[in-house]
């Protein structure tokens, strides 16, 4: 055992049980040697952090504050140990069901690497920004946006996305930009993908909120038809900043409003319920959910 690992193994165990004894027992070693290995602790911090009596061991207040951090130490070891050991043990089908867009802007151009940290897993991915249903479709993960409803499904929050404004320069041109959410009254609203939760928008702006009723000319079914829409001039979408990131990078799309921003979307990674989350399960959620922030 490594000295270090296995002074803060010894130091807690002392310290939770209270016991020079049980710790020995507990380790398998000897309570001399136990003794021994918290004074080299102590002389080598150069601070008590127990106290001993012939009754118990108690930490001091420089022992409470590490074995708070010693402990912490520890559990984060054995999670890595224990990822570890899951990372190949990953195999079967993962079924996930997602809209187009997160799959074509943030898992596919990034999913070759989960795919070889599990050369055993098999993915099958349902595309589409209607909602699946979980059972039926035997599907192990689907990713939602928005505020999701009460449902017999375990959900897991992944992200907050900010929301923007987009246009084309061509629309801005044409029309003209506005100054106010009152403005976009005026102009051609684009909505993807459609929801009952969309009217009215919400804004923000130095600390206060801002409303506007909106009128769509445009309906898509999905987040990218609402980006492609903009794209070709047809008007101004609301959409999550980094589905758009590229064309705004480029110029194809112009922040509309920039000073209101408007309400952020949650993304939720959503389990059939009564279900225990597996392995492939939970590293494919907190793999996307690394991807997102």
């Amino acid at each position: 055992m490594n000295d270090r690992f296995q002074e803060l193994t010894v130091f807690v165990r002392a310290a939770t049980t209270g016991s020079f004894s049980a710790a020995a027992r507990e380790l398998g070693l000897s309570q001399p040697s136990v003794s021994r290995i918290i004074s080299e602790l102590e002389e080598r911090l150069g601070a008590r952090l127990l106290l001993r009596s012939t009754r118990k061991v108690v930490p001091t207040d420089a022992g409470e504050s590490f074995l708070q951090h010693a402990g912490q130490i520890l559990a984060d070891l054995e999670r890595a140990d224990e990822l570890a050991r899951n990372m190949d043990s990953v195999e079967g089908i993962l079924r996930v069901a997602a809209p187009s867009i997160v799959c074509q802007r943030v898992l596919i151009p990034q999913l070759r690497k989960f795919a070889l940290s599990h050369p055993r897993l098999k993915m099958e991915f349902m595309t589409s920004d209607s909602l699946q249903n979980l059972v039926a479709d035997r599907i192990d993960v689907a990713i939602r946006f928005g505020k999701l409803k009460d449902s017999g499904f375990v959900a897991r929050k992944l992200a907050e996305l900010p929301r923007i404004l987009i246009a084309s320069s061509d629309y801005i041109a044409a029309r003209g930009m506005p100054e106010s959410p009152d403005a976009l009254a005026k102009h051609d609203i684009i909505i993807g993908p459609v929801s009952p939760q969309i009217w009215p928008w919400t804004f923000t702006r130095q600390g206060e909120s801002h409303h506007a009723r909106i009128a769509p000319r445009y309906l898509f079914d999905s987040a990218d038809g609402a980006v492609a829409a903009a794209t070709a001039g047809l008007g101004i979408a609301r959409v999550a900043k980094p589905f758009c990131a590229d064309e705004l990078a480029s110029g194809r799309l112009l922040a509309v409003m920039p000073d209101f921003a408007p309400e952020p979307v949650e993304v939720h990674a959503v389990y059939p319920g009564g279900r225990a989350t597996s392995t492939k399960v939970k590293l494919f959620s907190e793999f996307l959910k690394e991807l997102l922030a």
